[in-house]
């Protein structure tokens, strides 16, 4: 048995499709984490990052079905992820309703409305075409699942090297970061604490909604309510995972994408074993990896709290 299980691992991590379906699942955690990301350093534990996903989707579908253009696709699932912030943001830190319950409302609502829009409308869409970095693509195992891609994989490269420097490197990013560690300070300082909150929820939005319209074009070419499968959740562990730093997220991505994809290349390549255990897998790997870090990391001291001007 236990020779199996070793044979079943080698089989799975020298097969291609590994690694082509791992970075699809990472690309799509990666869209949503880097948001996720940005809008945890501002203090805001943006739960709705689910409906984000889901409504990127099937805005990129709509996108899709008007123009017959995955550039339009594109942009339309982004706005379709920025119309989830705004209501999460103006809920969350204009009202000051409670963070989780005006995510899970927000993520509930968007599987029903979606599935109900789908049937209405039943939006046709399309796989985007794949881009190959000559010389890079040869390589071995990785070069095909990093360099052969769809082309909206790509735009990764750009986004989270520019979601470092916007946090890192401009006086938007110093604020929005004084604004999760100590809002009273920033407060005092000048900084509109609430609305640099809001404004990192509305770059979560743009990202996921992205992420959404990414893995309809790049796995799917179809829209179903069930397309993003509790992924978002995922990005939100992912985060944590990566001590909040960027870096360390994005290492939360390729590892859940990873168990993801190897549960996915174990069903692929045959292998008799036990259907709900394999299931479980990706889950199973996040919350075991959240019990080892979750405590060994610090989080932005005022994370997930509320602020009132003049309260302490």
């Amino acid at each position: 048995m236990l020779i199996d299980f070793f044979s079943a691992v080698g089989d799975v991590l020298s097969s291609e499709s590994t690694y082509i379906n791992g970075a699809l699942f990472a690309a799509l955690l990666a869209f949503a984490a880097t948001g996720e990301w940005v809008a945890e350093r501002s203090g805001t534990l943006n739960i709705s990052v689910e409906g984000m996903l889901l409504s990127g989707a099937f805005a990129g579908a709509l996108g899709y079905h008007l123009a017959d253009s995955v550039v339009v696709g594109l942009v339309f699932g982004a706005f379709g992820g920025l119309i989830i912030s705004v209501v999460q943001a103006q809920m969350s830190h204009r009202l000051t309703a409670d963070q989780f319950v005006v995510g899970l409302t927000l993520n509930i609502l968007v599987v029903g409305l979606t599935g109900f829009l789908d049937r209405e409308i039943d939006p046709r869409a399309d796989y985007a075409s794949e881009v190959e970095i000559p010389i890079l693509v040869d390589i071995p195992l990785f070069g095909q699942a990093l360099f052969g891609e769809p082309w909206p994989f790509y735009l990764l490269y750009g986004l989270v090297p520019l979601s470092w420097w916007l946090v890192y490197r401009t006086r938007w990013g110093l604020e929005l970061r004084a604004a999760g560690e100590n809002p009273q300070s920033a407060d005092v300082s000048g900084i509109d604490v609430n609305l640099r909150r809001r404004q990192s929820i509305y770059y979560a939005g743009l990202t996921s909604g992205l992420g959404g319209a990414y893995f309809l074009f790049a796995r799917l070419a179809t829209f179903d309510d069930s397309v993003i499968g509790g992924q978002g959740f995922i990005a939100i562990a992912a985060v944590i995972f990566g001590g909040w730093t960027l870096w360390g997220t994005m290492g939360g991505c390729v590892l859940f994408a990873g168990a993801l994809s190897f549960q996915l290349s174990l069903q692929g390549l045959g292998y008799d074993l036990n259907t709900e255990l394999l299931q479980a897998l990706p889950y199973l790997v996040t919350i075991g990896a959240m019990a080892i870090f979750a405590k060994r990391v610090r989080p932005p001291a005022a994370l997930a709290q509320p602020f009132i001007r003049g309260l302490k």
